[in-house]
This record gives structure tokens, sequence and C-alpha cells, in this order.
């Protein structure tokens, strides 16, 4: 089992960066592949981006490639998403998932973190 917590969510201007947190505790973090999801207002959640076990590789929404990192630090528990040249059409709840295996898929991920709020105002 693991328990994902995110944090780092607000208000910016479009333009702007938003570094997202998420922090794990339970189960041993390097065993799980990590992702990024995002839920906007009358969509269905979608993937963002996604970073294998040992930081190995990482995979994007092409929408985001060149603007948004994802990394992770196994000693601290944690997988971050830094986020630039922030978009309006960026904003929606953003969670953070563990899984077994590195996929776009929402299917590959057991553990899910409850979300934190981006909003981008144009």
């Amino acid at each position: 089992q693991v328990q994902l917590v995110e944090s780092g969510g607000g208000l910016v201007q479009a333009g702007g960066s938003l570094r997202l947190s998420c922090e794990a505790s339970g189960d041993t973090f390097s065993n799980y592949a990590m992702g990024w999801f995002r839920l906007a207002p009358g969509k269905e959640r979608k993937f963002v981006a996604a970073i294998s076990r040992n930081d190995d590789y990482t995979y994007y929404l092409d929408s985001v490639k060149g603007r948004f990192a994802i990394s992770r630090d196994n000693a601290k528990r944690t997988v971050y998403l830094q986020m630039n040249s922030l978009k309006p059409e960026d904003t929606a709840v953003y969670y953070c998932a563990a899984g077994t295996y590195m996929d776009s898929s929402q299917s590959a991920y057991n553990f899910w973190g409850q979300g934190t709020q981006v909003t981008v105002s144009s």
C-alpha cells in the first residue's frame, strides 16, 4: 500500500511556473513507477507525465513536452512535476499515481493522491 499526498498547486498567470510535489508513504517508493494525471472541468482525467522506478525513463503528453518536467527523489519518497510556460488550458486538478510499471493508461496505477488544483489565468 502507498499513500500519496500532492502539494504545490495554486493560481498563476499564463506564462508562469509551478512545481507540484507528491510525497509517498507506506511501501518502498522505488518499487513504483509514478505518473501525473489531470482532470479539467467537463473533461475526463488524462495522462500528463510518467517516470520509471529508477528515473531511467520519462514520458509526456505531447502538449506538455518542453514545458513540463517530471522527476523523482527516491530518498525523499517524492515525485515532482515542474510546470513552466503555463497556459489557461493547463487548468485542472492534478493527481499523482503509483503503479508497477510506467504507462499513460490510468489502469497501470494502483494508488492515487487526492489531487491539487492548478488554475492558470489569462
